[in-house]
């Protein structure tokens, strides 16, 4: 969440920066209202407890002289109550402050360009090259059909839309996929690789920015209070909730990969054909821990760690930088990659990677102890590297061949027992 004393010291920067993300002032002005209000209950419930010690140790001067301590007595009782019911309106108050504080976005990045929508996103740079083949380009279902390796129906039967199942040489490249892409980020790039729980608790799910916001889009067990990750962000994060690092281990570099779960209640309307958007698929996460003044050079770097992967497979993609109403919720400043799908004649996103600044640390209770001595919130980063299903689509759009075939990229070809193309069924 963002620091109340940024509301409190600089309140109108403060709102005009969230009026960016299109945060009301009005619910800016609730918090530093509530903070206002929470402050002054302290001030008052701790002058109280102060005169009441004075006043009990001056009442047991009088009890042990043999004078009359009633009416002492009487309005220490009356100070008491009036502690309780402080107590009282204090933990309500928090409460709100807090409901209040998880809904406000973090801050934007002063230099991100402002708008309301992916229009107003910019690019930042294209790479590789795409030009239409000789022959029909045909869109990934239509391969897959030829390929023998998707079976939407069975999905449906199985579990509902949004549930595919891959198939044969589809799954053995599928799992090629990820193994290529932990590989480079442990061997090249210097991450440690975790596999950890695909569920998670509300705390973790509130710690990462998931919850409250976006309940709605999230598998949720009610009888355990379990959640089906949305992302290996939230646990992978999560692992240092309420831990002090060391800033001697900063940045720390983990990746993992897990399959992904999302209800997306409100996808409505939105692409959803064959692979595009689906409500269970695999991904690659990298997640960083950072030093507040290195934080946004690191997010440079995550982009490139995640170019590297699309570099790697000969995939035309663009970089886009996104715009503040474009973000996602808890990012100071972001980065989208999108592959481009010849057969879909469209820009896929397949990784975001976005620096938190102090946002989610502030959630984790995540620190370090500085060179100074003094414990600080750590900032954090994640990037996907990258998300399968729409890899898996311009990958068989863009090294699709005439016959129908399509090449594997050379990088993946050990992972794949040497095979070199995905060949049409019989």
């Amino acid at each position: 969440m963002i620091d109340i004393k940024k509301l409190r010291d600089d309140f109108d920067a403060t709102a005009a920066a969230l009026a960016r993300r299109g945060v009301e002032k009005e619910r800016c002005g609730k918090a530093r209202d509530l903070d206002a209000k929470r402050r002054e209950l302290l001030a008052e419930t701790e002058a109280l407890k102060a005169k009441r010690n004075s006043a009990s140790k001056q009442i047991g001067r009088i009890a042990k002289e043999g004078g009359d301590i009633a009416a002492a007595k009487e309005e220490m009782r009356k100070v008491g109550d009036r502690i309780a019911e402080i107590d009282r309106e204090l933990a309500e108050v928090e409460k709100e402050l807090k409901e209040t504080l998880l809904m406000i976005p973090n801050l934007p990045a002063p230099e991100i360009p402002t708008g309301l929508d992916s229009s107003s996103n910019l690019e930042v740079r294209k790479v590789g090259e795409w030009k239409d083949p000789d022959f029909k380009i045909l869109d990934h279902m239509a391969i897959g059909e030829k390929l023998g390796i998707f079976d939407f129906p069975r999905g449906v039967k199985l579990t509902g839309t949004g549930f595919p199942i891959i198939l044969g040489q589809g799954a053995k490249l599928q799992r090629a996929l990820i193994q290529y892409m932990l590989d480079v980020h442990c061997r090249e790039q210097g991450y440690t690789e975790m596999l950890p729980p695909f569920v998670v608790n509300s705390d973790s799910m509130t710690g990462t920015g998931q919850l409250p916001k976006f309940a709605e889009d999230l598998y949720h067990c009610q009888i355990d209070d379990f959640w089906l990750i949305p992302t290996a962000e939230v646990p992978v994060t999560n692992y240092y909730r309420d831990d002090i690092l060391n800033v001697k281990d900063l940045p720390i570099k983990l990746t993992a990969y897990t399959p992904c779960f999302r209800r997306e209640a409100g996808s409505a309307g939105k692409m959803t054909r064959g692979m595009l958007r689906v409500h269970q698929f695999d991904k690659v996460e990298m997640v960083n821990f950072v030093h507040p003044d290195t934080s946004f050079d690191q997010l440079e770097i995550l982009v490139k760690e995640a170019e590297a992967i699309l570099t790697g497979l000969g995939l035309h993609f663009r970089v886009l930088q996104l715009c503040s109403g474009d973000m996602g919720f808890s990012a100071a400043k972001c980065y989208d990659l999108e592959l481009w799908a010849p057969g879909e004649q469209q820009w896929l996103e397949v990784s975001s990677c976005s620096c938190f600044t102090d946002y989610q640390a502030r959630r984790l209770n995540c620190r370090f102890r500085d060179t100074d001595g003094k414990t600080k919130f750590v900032h954090t980063l994640n990037g996907s590297g990258v998300a399968l299903p729409r890899l898996m689509v311009a990958l068989l759009e863009q090294h699709q061949n005439a016959d129908g075939s399509v090449t594997i990229p050379e990088v993946l070809r050990p992972y794949m027992g040497g095979v070199e193309k995905l060949l049409p069924v019989k």
